[in-house]
């Protein structure tokens, strides 16, 4: 591949293929990632220009608990959200189902206010349920199929599991949920908002594999040296994040420091 058709691929992260990228020609902002899905879901062009919708809108509509009670999507307003993008025919994310029903409990007894909202990708209303059932929070139902996608193209969603972390107010605080919640199991972190500098670990090293990324290394034998490390990248890390932040885009380096 040509350097320009490369500089394409890392500009858009695109991890698989076909991908389908809508972007607006006058900014050069990513409408819409998961173009696919659209021309899917809107084969007659209804919902052009496909931009963004405020997650309250998308997700709007009758919502589900496991023990058969609906409540509208309205009671989520006022607390953080996790969208948790997952399956039970998918190990990774029996696993992190397991995990995550431990870090809810955590942080609702800590008295926050916190949701989790499943997004199935299960290929059956039955695994459906039996996946359900082990969940103590709320799932848009599985026959709505329209908004399940809807909210898949949101966000953008390329693999499963995965959980976007959001604000009360809607907007995206991670997309990088899972790995927060496997690297801070007593939720101390809660809600999670990303660092400019990583410790690299077996559970975030599948973030390496989203773009270009800057890894220092250093001797683990001496405790102090990998603080020092990130201190020495973090105002560099900090700077360019707020100078992509400020064009309202995202950094295109991760910073990690990495000891072991």
């Amino acid at each position: 591949p040509s350097l320009l058709q490369l500089k394409l691929w890392n500009k858009y992260r695109v991890s698989n293929i076909p991908s389908l990228i809508f972007i607006d020609a006058s900014t050069g902002k990513v409408v819409c990632r998961n173009g696919l899905l659209v021309i899917r879901d809107d084969p007659e062009g209804l919902e052009f220009p496909w931009g963004p919708k405020p997650f309250s809108e998308v997700v709007a509509g009758p919502l589900l608990r496991n023990n058969g009670q609906t409540l509208d999507s309205s009671a989520l307003e006022g607390s953080h959200v996790g969208v948790y993008f997952s399956a039970h025919w998918c190990p990774p994310c029996r696993s992190l189902t397991r995990v995550l029903v431990e870090s809810y409990r955590k942080i609702k007894e800590a008295g926050q206010k916190f949701e989790i909202l499943f997004v199935s990708a299960d290929r059956s209303e039955d695994s459906f349920k039996q996946y359900f059932s082990e969940m103590p929070w709320v799932a848009v139902p599985y026959g709505d199929e329209a908004r399940r996608s809807r909210l898949n193209r949101l966000y953008g969603i390329q693999g499963i599991p995965t959980l976007i972390v959001l604000d009360p107010q809607g907007e995206v605080i991670t997309r990088q949920g899972r790995v927060e919640v496997l690297n801070d199991v007593e939720c101390r972190e809660f809600p999670w908002h990303p660092k400019p500098v990583l410790e690299l670990t077996d559970s975030n090293a599948v973030q390496l594999n989203e773009g270009p990324c800057l890894v220092l290394f250093v001797d683990s034998e001496d405790d102090g040296e990998s603080e020092a490390a990130k201190q020495l990248i973090q105002p560099i890390a900090e700077k360019i994040i707020a100078k992509y932040k400020a064009k309202d885009e995202e950094a295109p380096l991760l910073f990690f420091v990495a000891g072991e």
